[in-house]
């Protein structure tokens, strides 16, 4: 652990959202116009620095910097892949590490980020869960990974869209994960638009549904990859305490907007979970919902037990839900000879836990 993390007693800015920073600096006899400034700085300018921030007076950057730190995770390593698609890993203030992706053209400019080191939901195709869970992200974690590859990348104020779907399950770090979404969509900061923003969940049902009454509304990914409850239960285990019937509830009850639509996102399997009796019940499991259906063909790597489809079993499937009316997709992996594709998301290094150290060896 950095020995700055360890003996650093200032208090965290960035998981500060605007309203509670207002208050700190009012607190501390600190003018509140000069914490929309600084919000400001660090959303809109990519600001890491007190330092950089010039049109505060240099006395009060002193007071600030004396009374507040600015945590941005460090690049430890990138790869860049063949597609242009680029895994960060980063490291954060004790030494964890996690790793973001930057998805151009897709076909806007795509982050996606992890809410959580490591993951407790164990899908049993993912990678990801094969490392544990280490810990919950902090708010300012979460945003910093933003912060990061928009500077890394060019695009600090202009357009991206932003994807929780990289380590972890973003509604198993409810609270932080709605914390870090508000403060990236403050209209004096980053102000992106809650339609940029898509947030995956396996279907952690009570988070769920406090999310359908979220002012700050994502968009909607329901990682699904199952048709029946055994099938489910088998591949993804928190199905064991929030059943599939359950799950497709939740979903029909959940508010869409107008021209919205709610995304199950379905990993292919070979010959466990992609027949045409398994496309047929997808489509009744969706029926009274507005939806699309992503299909992900299995990216396949070392410790994970199953195969990718054949390209026509595939096409089959996914004929399948045309033909009944569902709007579906294939999604084109991208990222796979970095290892930074859906599901492969493994950090190594020196920071593993012993979690990840066995998932390593596997």
């Amino acid at each position: 652990m950095p020995i700055d993390a360890m003996t650093d007693t200032r208090r965290e800015l960035t998981d500060l959202e605007r309203p509670a920073l207002e208050q700190a600096f009012a607190d501390d006899g600190v003018p509140v116009f000069h914490a929309r400034q600084v919000f400001g700085w660090l959303g809109r300018r990519g600001a890491a620095a007190f330092a950089e921030m010039t049109d505060l007076s240099r006395d009060l950057r002193t007071q600030l910097d004396a009374a507040y730190r600015i945590a941005t995770p460090r690049i430890a390593r990138r790869d860049t892949s063949v597609d242009g698609t680029t895994k960060f890993l980063l490291e954060l203030g004790d030494g964890k590490l996690i790793e973001s992706v930057f998805i151009p053209d897709t076909p806007a400019q795509t982050f996606c980020v992890s809410t959580q080191v490591g993951c407790a939901m164990r899908c049993a195709f993912c990678l990801t869960g094969k490392m544990g869970m280490v810990r919950n992200l902090t708010p300012g974690e979460i945003v910093g990974q933003v912060r990061v590859l928009a500077r890394e990348t060019g695009l600090v104020g202009q357009a991206f869209n932003v994807v929780l779907m990289g380590m972890g399950e973003p509604l198993h770090n409810y609270d932080a994960t709605m914390s870090a979404l508000r403060i990236l969509g403050d209209e004096h900061g980053m102000a992106l638009p809650a339609r940029r923003v898509t947030l995956s969940t396996v279907g952690v049902l009570p988070a769920l549904e406090r999310l359908a009454g979220e002012a700050y509304m994502p968009n909607l990914a329901i990682s699904l990859h199952a048709t029946t409850e055994d099938q489910r239960d088998a591949l993804v285990p928190v199905n064991r305490k929030y059943g599939l019937r359950d799950l497709i509830e939740a979903c029909k009850r959940f508010p869409v907007k107008k021209r919205d639509r709610i995304t199950f996102e379905y990993v292919l399997l070979d010959e466990v979970n992609d027949t045409p009796a398994d496309a047929r019940r997808l489509v009744r499991l969706l029926d009274g919902i507005r939806a699309k259906v992503n299909l992900l063909p299995l990216n396949e790597a070392a410790g994970i037990e199953f195969a990718r489809p054949a390209d026509d079993r595939i096409d089959t499937f996914a004929r399948i839900l045309a033909d009944k009316g569902v709007i579906v997709s294939v999604r084109k992996s991208r990222g796979r000879d970095i290892r930074a594709a859906c599901g492969q998301l493994l950090v190594e290094g020196a920071q593993r836990s012993p979690a990840q150290r066995l998932a390593q060896r596997l």
